[in-house]
């Protein structure tokens, strides 16, 4: 494991986490349980995405994945540990939002690491498309579509 990656894994993975965990303690005297995580939710999410725009350094899609591992797996156990066992919530953490919730935390990494392995490598430039034959699709009276040399 390279430098790079334990600072995109560790320190954004448990900042991430650790910014839920606080919200969710200052929304807990304000909303009703079953509220907090559905408030928190939108904001996890955005500011997930922008760490992964921003601040993740990823090379490679396999990376991405790694890394969603990782911030998966530092959300499952930090949930447990001080949410589950820490407050035993009469009734149950793990609902719908909280699986959604780690579902997101998975998929974001993937989603903006294939986006962006996918991308032109400098801003503004256009991919190149490449055409292996001047070929154009010309409908037929049948309906039926044939290939005609474009000439």
């Amino acid at each position: 494991m390279n430098k790079q990656f334990l600072k995109d894994a560790l320190f954004w993975g448990f900042i991430l986490w650790l910014i839920g965990y606080g919200l969710g303690m200052v929304l807990f005297s304000l909303v009703p349980a079953s509220y907090i995580g559905w408030i928190i939710m939108p904001i996890g999410t955005a500011l997930t995405i922008w760490v992964v725009l921003k601040k993740v350094k990823g090379p490679t899609l396999q990376y991405y994945l790694s890394l969603a591992v990782v911030w998966t797996a530092i959300a499952v156990v930090f949930d447990y540990f001080f949410l589950v066992r820490a407050f035993r919530p009469a009734d149950g953490y793990y609902k719908f939002d909280v699986y959604l919730y780690y579902t997101l935390t998975f998929l974001i990494p993937l989603a903006v690491g294939w986006i962006k392995n996918r991308a032109p490598e400098k801003p503004g430039q256009i991919l190149e498309v490449k055409k292996t034959e001047d070929l154009e699709t010309v409908p037929t009276p049948a309906g039926e579509e044939k290939e005609q040399k474009h000439e």
